[in-house]
């Protein structure tokens, strides 16, 4: 009884210990390829009607990886690179989300972005993709003209920063 009662109580603790708990150390990256130092970030494509979106996400991607990673980064096209990193900004919306009640104005936005990634060794071969990541930030519009401050450039900011960082744990950590 004592024997079964220990295999019922140690068993799932031996089991978790011997299989692993998706604790990764730093700079162990399970989507790459050991061979894999030097990657390359293109700037990514813009199929939007968005000015510079590409450009700031671009910049994000290559700032999270730099601080995250000891990979060498190259910016842009980079034949001799390992593997490089292809980005494609697919949609970009502004849409007003909640109104002022005395001058019918809009007074908040959601900025939606969906963005395509797909990380391709030197031979061509994909060793990661996500074709659709998606992500909103949310901004209120100024409504006193005396103090306005266009605010969809900094939420668009805010939103590259938080898709690098989403972008660059999934390639590295593998959550």
């Amino acid at each position: 009884m004592r024997s079964r009662f220990a295999a019922f109580l140690y068993g799932p603790i031996l089991f978790t210990i011997l299989s692993g708990c998706g604790y990764h150390t730093l700079n162990s990256a399970a989507h790459l390829p050991s061979n894999v130092r030097t990657l390359a970030i293109p700037s990514f494509k813009n199929n939007t009607q968005s000015y510079h979106t590409q450009a700031v996400f671009t910049q994000a991607v290559i700032r999270e990886f730099n601080s995250r990673s000891s990979l060498r980064i190259v910016s842009g096209e980079d034949p001799d690179a390992d593997a490089t990193l292809r980005g494609t900004i697919l949609t970009f919306a502004i849409n007003p989300l909640t109104y002022d009640n005395t001058t019918g104005q809009t007074s908040s936005y959601l900025v939606t972005i969906t963005t395509k990634l797909e990380l391709i060794d030197k031979n061509g071969k994909v060793i990661w993709q996500n074709p659709s990541y998606l992500f909103r930030q949310q901004y209120e519009q100024i409504q006193n003209l005396a103090s306005f401050i266009q605010e969809d450039s900094a939420a668009t900011h805010r939103l590259a920063r938080e898709f690098a960082s989403a972008a660059v744990a999934d390639i590295l950590e593998s959550f």
